[in-house]
């Protein structure tokens, strides 16, 4: 009797371990879930890049024009963040993030139709979400920020309703769509596997190469290599530097889209590259002027930010050094040498700072990536260090030509409709006066 019951029991529980296993085989999986802290921190994190555009590159630009020109410099900043912003929520998100085309997202979410605040967004991890409404507020920040780079090329000469109408277009059909070729799912530039952690294309070579286009069409300002056109407040100048590296962090460490040991090195890598940068530029402006200057100290901090902009999530600590010490160089001569020999009026060096920098980070992200110099590993499908570095040149061609002829289309047309610049006599006056009716300082 006691073998039976034995017997019985063991059976019993060898059907019950059968149908727990059934059971778990026919359960649906588990869904992905969202993580408080990583919502925290890319809430943030948008919030960080939002100050990198107002205050800090508006006083980074501001204080580097005339007086008469500063509070022009604040508000074309402050009214292209304010638009873009409004843009980005009735067609831009849709655009850049809709759907999954090859070269746009498609309109599928115009008005944001279809997102609430249930809604998910995807992360880096299978297992975590954010909820959508975060993920395009952290998106809006950078689309807010890259056409405000382009103001550096056209200060104290342009009209504000030519400034607010190329920024429209230029986001519509510059901006949102190499967006998407980049970033979003289906793109032309995500699937070759080009590696861009948070925005060296899409953000700086973008602004870069449509800066000198408007540089090259609006022409120089007036008494451009005759007047002291020197910056009116290296302080303002200075703060603005600071406010943009402490907003970066939320920039590049916040792509990593959760706080994760992703976001550290991204981190890390934001703070040692910049430094790196800031000590090169300054190197080389002693040796080849006899003294470093505050503009040339805040000019290698850009740079350094610009440069591993693509990198910061791939590249080890080490190798972010590197490309701080390499991009000022390159950047010193496009400032002094190029733009001197070509004499085009790039009034604040996007193209020199923002472009180059852009183009050098991009590059070599795909040679810093690699394992064997502390990278995180090749993302091509080759596998390989020239394989990479060849997709990473594709990618900067490929937004090279979008946004150089793009923006040049869309800087005639803005000509034909307002005109781009203010006449002469407003010129030499000011644009805060006869623009704004307001001055920027008081005697």
């Amino acid at each position: 009797m006691m073998k039976n019951l034995t017997r019985i029991s063991g059976l019993a529980a060898g059907l019950a371990v059968l149908a727990t296993a059934a059971l778990a085989q026919d359960a649906p999986a588990a869904a992905p879930m969202v993580d408080k802290g990583d919502v925290a921190w890319m809430m943030t994190s948008s919030l960080l890049v939002l100050f990198m555009i107002v205050p800090g590159l508006a006083l980074f630009y501001g204080g580097l024009v005339r007086t008469k020109n500063m509070l022009s410099v604040l508000m074309q900043c402050t009214l292209i963040a304010a638009m873009v912003m409004v843009i980005w929520i009735l067609w831009g998100y849709s655009m850049a993030f809709g759907g999954e085309g090859t070269f746009w997202g498609g309109l599928s979410k115009v008005f944001l139709a279809g997102v609430t605040p249930d809604s998910l967004a995807d992360t880096f991890s299978a297992d975590y979400k954010l909820p959508e409404y975060v993920f395009i507020a952290f998106q809006m920040t950078f689309a807010a920020i890259t056409p405000a780079l382009i103001v550096g090329a056209f200060v104290e000469r342009i009209k504000l309703s030519a400034v607010l109408l190329f920024v429209a277009l230029w986001v519509t059909f510059i901006y949102f769509p190499i967006a998407h070729m980049v970033w979003g799912a289906g793109g032309l530039v995500l699937n070759w596997g080009a590696i861009d952690f948070a925005g060296g294309t899409v953000v700086h070579i973008n602004a870069g190469i449509a800066a000198l286009m408007f540089a090259l069409v609006i022409g120089p300002r007036v008494g451009f290599g005759k007047d002291n056109m020197a910056p009116h407040s290296m302080t303002l100048t200075m703060v603005g530097a600071a406010m943009l590296w402490v907003g970066w962090f939320g920039f590049n460490a916040g792509s990593n889209l959760e706080a994760t040991s992703g976001a550290t090195l991204a981190m890390l890598n934001t703070f040692v590259a910049t430094a790196a940068a800031a000590l090169s530029w300054s190197i080389v402006e002693a040796i080849t002027r006899g003294k470093a200057s505050g503009l040339g100290a805040a000019s290698g901090i850009v740079a350094g930010l610009v440069a591993i902009t693509p990198a910061c999530g791939t590249t080890g600590p080490v190798g972010a050094i590197f490309l701080g010490l390499v991009v000022s160089p390159v950047c010193y001569f496009f400032v002094t040498t190029v733009k001197s020999k070509f004499g085009y009026d790039d009034s604040l060096d996007v193209f020199g700072v923002h472009g180059i920098g852009g183009i050098v980070g991009a590059v070599l992200t795909g040679v810093l990536c690699a394992p064997s110099l502390g990278g995180t590993g090749y993302v091509v499908e080759a596998g390989t260090m020239g394989a990479q570095v060849m997709v990473q040149i594709q990618a900067v061609l490929v937004t090279l030509v979008w946004s150089g002829v793009g923006s040049l289309i869309l800087i005639y047309i803005t000509k034909a409709i307002t005109g781009l610049r203010v006449s002469t006599d407003d010129e030499r006056q000011g644009l805060d006066l006869t623009s704004h009716g307001e001055s920027a300082y008081h005697a």
